[in-house]
């Protein structure tokens, strides 16, 4: 695997790191209405860091700028690195180059929930789930979803990587179908306008507690993963040397589907469905660093934000209504991962 230049890991690092930053700031100016920059730079430094007075300027720009442009760029950097380190963690996992949420069932499974949630709704109504919105149930879905694909890949003996993408294919026809059935037998054409929209994505229904909900546990998987790269790196040169090496693969397996699976249900019951993010980030992460989980996590969780937050601003820019973020990320996706796909220096397996 060629290197990117010379440039060393700490420096990429470094240098994704500076461009987030600069890109979320720029997110800050992209929306709908249309507001002056220095308006939004005092707006910004009296919330962030309460410099200046501000109250001469109109409530609603502040509520604008403070609760829609401000919390959604950090929403997209948060659900992109979210499902940057899914992604890598998936991969080596089940040793396998097309795993994301979709292949092992969490995705399938969180919009079986979200479908039952919107085209559904009317038969809960008095029940005790009436209280619950499409969020809960998205959640739950890809909870159960991940539970189904972890009993059945352990059924038979010790839980492998083939029996996980089988076990995840199985789960999400199964979901994909009775979502589906739901869709025939229950005509609603508000209720379809909105699941439509769910399914494709979005960062726009959002605010500061979307960004905590989701925040923390990506800090609390990130500080777990943090300790299990040696793990990672082992799990990528096979079952029999994994276990030579000394790492238990059925316990281990267990503990990263649970907190993946967690940590993904946390972003759909959010933002919908994103595609490809979990499957070409850490893709592109390896081509200049190599599959050393040491280097690629860092900067797959870089890059995961970066794409995820410059996709925003161009599903908000297109035309003057919002384009789902999943079109935006599927466009990019399919023909990057095309791309590398047919590299001849493409590799997977192995630590460089």
């Amino acid at each position: 695997m060629k290197q990117l230049g010379n440039i060393s890991t700490m420096g990429l690092i470094i240098i994704l790191g500076v461009a987030m930053i600069l890109i979320l700031f720029f997110t800050t100016f992209i929306g709908a209405v249309s507001i002056p920059f220095d308006t939004i730079m005092r707006i910004l430094s009296n919330k962030i860091f309460g410099i200046g007075d501000i109250s001469d300027i109109r409530p609603n720009t502040v509520a604008i700028v403070w609760q829609l442009y401000a919390p959604r760029g950090v929403l997209g950097l948060i659900v992109g690195a979210s499902l940057a380190l899914v992604g890598v963690v998936m991969q080596a996992m089940v040793q396998n180059p097309l795993a994301d949420p979709y292949i092992l069932g969490i995705s399938s499974g969180a919009s079986l929930g979200a479908t039952f949630s919107i085209l559904m709704g009317s038969m809960l109504a008095g029940t005790i789930f009436s209280g619950f919105g499409v969020q809960f149930f998205a959640f739950v879905g890809a909870m159960i979803a991940s539970t189904m694909v972890f009993l059945l890949a352990s059924r038979g003996g010790r839980m492998t990587s083939t029996k996980l993408v089988l076990s995840g294919t199985i789960i999400a026809c199964i979901c994909g179908s009775i979502s589906n059935l739901i869709v025939y037998l229950v005509p609603n054409a508000q209720g379809m306008r909105s699941l439509s929209f769910w399914l494709m994505g979005s960062l726009s229904t959002t605010g500061f507690d979307d960004i905590i909900m989701i925040g923390v546990p990506l800090l609390l998987c990130l500080i777990f993963f943090t300790t299990q790269l040696r793990n990672l790196n082992a799990m990528m040169l096979g079952d029999d040397t994994a276990t030579t090496l000394g790492v238990n693969l059925a316990k281990l397996r267990i503990i990263y589907m649970i907190a993946t699976s967690f940590l993904v249900g946390l972003v759909v019951s959010c933002c919908g469905i994103i595609g490809f993010v979990g499957l070409i980030i850490p893709h592109l992460s390896r081509a200049p660093v190599g599959t050393n989980h040491w280097k690629l996590v860092p900067i797959s969780i870089l890059i995961g934000a970066i794409f995820m937050m410059v996709a925003d601003i161009f599903a908000r820019s297109f035309t003057a209504s919002e384009i789902p973020i999943g079109i935006i990320t599927s466009l990019c996706g399919a023909p990057v991962f095309a791309y590398i796909m047919i590299k001849k220096s493409y590799g997977f397996g192995g630590g460089d």
